[in-house]
């Protein structure tokens, strides 16, 4: 039985490191993969001489102008991939929790998530009233 809902964080950041917003998109974080995206893109034109942006829009010609980035666009460039990665798997990791918070609905004995339309866990057959009745008794 899989989850297709979950995500797993370290493909997200290793998207992230491929380009930064990369892992975002994975995570459907539309909103924040933008401004990754418009992050990298407004630091490299800030940082970029004119004449060091590309003439045309070729892979030759994008590698020579990565070649020629300064020491600074190339930290600043690094430290954006960086925090985009930890952002991406602090997303991941996020909504993992908030999924398995927001539910709720967990077995008393075994932890695992519970179906809400039977009365018994179909991990380990506790029955939840039985289960409920005996955490209340031992809280008072």
């Amino acid at each position: 039985m899989t989850d297709t809902g979950r995500k797993r964080p370290w493909l997200a950041v290793l998207l992230a490191l491929v380009y930064p917003g990369l892992g975002h998109i994975y995570l459907r974080e539309w909103v924040r993969a933008v401004l990754w995206f418009g992050l990298v893109f407004s630091t490299t034109t800030l940082l970029l001489g004119e004449s060091d942006l590309p003439t045309e829009l070729s892979v030759d010609a994008l590698l020579a102008a990565s070649r020629g980035l300064p020491l600074e666009a190339s930290l600043a460039l690094l430290a954006i991939t960086v925090l985009s990665m930890a952002d991406a798997y602090w997303m991941a990791t996020q909504s993992q929790h908030e999924g398995a918070v927001a539910d709720g609905l967990t077995c008393p004995n075994c932890g695992k998530e519970l179906d809400e339309d039977i009365d018994f866990c179909h991990w380990c057959t506790t029955e939840l009233s039985a289960a409920e009745d005996a955490g209340a008794d031992s809280t008072q």
